[in-house]
């Protein structure tokens, strides 16, 4: 009996052996599957950093975009500004002409020199118009205040 319970006790030690050989996983294939996970995830981390570095890339580029538009906007006034700022220039540069000064006195304000006889236009339409008179010694036909009343209320 005992070379029976032997043999039985081998055969199932023997049967335990083999299914735990099929189940067992061998140092090669844990290595193996390490290296399988450590491999994806440095691919997966790789992509990832590409991913981000594009995103990246694109997000600097349209920014690029978007400044390079106002920079150009601002170009586009800043030539407008110079523009104003000659014409200004040239302005003040022609009224500082003692003789464009005294034009615009005596056309805006009325001014006259010393001598100068001042002429109101009534009616432009009408074609008597009253004009100056050049010499003051020259014979006038009418009075000063008869001028003035044809020049107001006509004849």
């Amino acid at each position: 009996m005992q070379s029976r319970s032997k043999s039985h006790h081998s055969h199932s030690e023997g049967a335990n052996v083999t299914s735990a050989v099929g189940m067992e996983e061998t140092a090669g294939r844990i290595r193996a599957r390490r290296y399988s996970l450590f491999t994806q995830t440095i691919l997966w981390f790789t992509g990832l950093v590409c991913v981000a570095f594009l995103l990246g890339s694109l997000v600097q580029a349209w920014s690029d975009s978007q400044l390079e538009q106002k920079v150009q906007l601002a170009q586009q006034q800043l030539r407008q500004e110079q523009v104003r700022h000659d014409s200004l220039v040239q302005t003040a540069q022609h009224y500082k002409d003692p003789a464009v000064i005294e034009s615009e006195a005596r056309q805006q304000l009325g001014f006259a020199r010393p001598g100068d006889h001042i002429v109101i236009v009534v009616n432009a339409n009408d074609s008597k118009q009253v004009s100056a008179q050049k010499n003051s010694h020259s014979v006038q036909k009418q009075s000063f205040w008869q001028d003035w009343w044809h020049t107001f209320f006509g004849e």
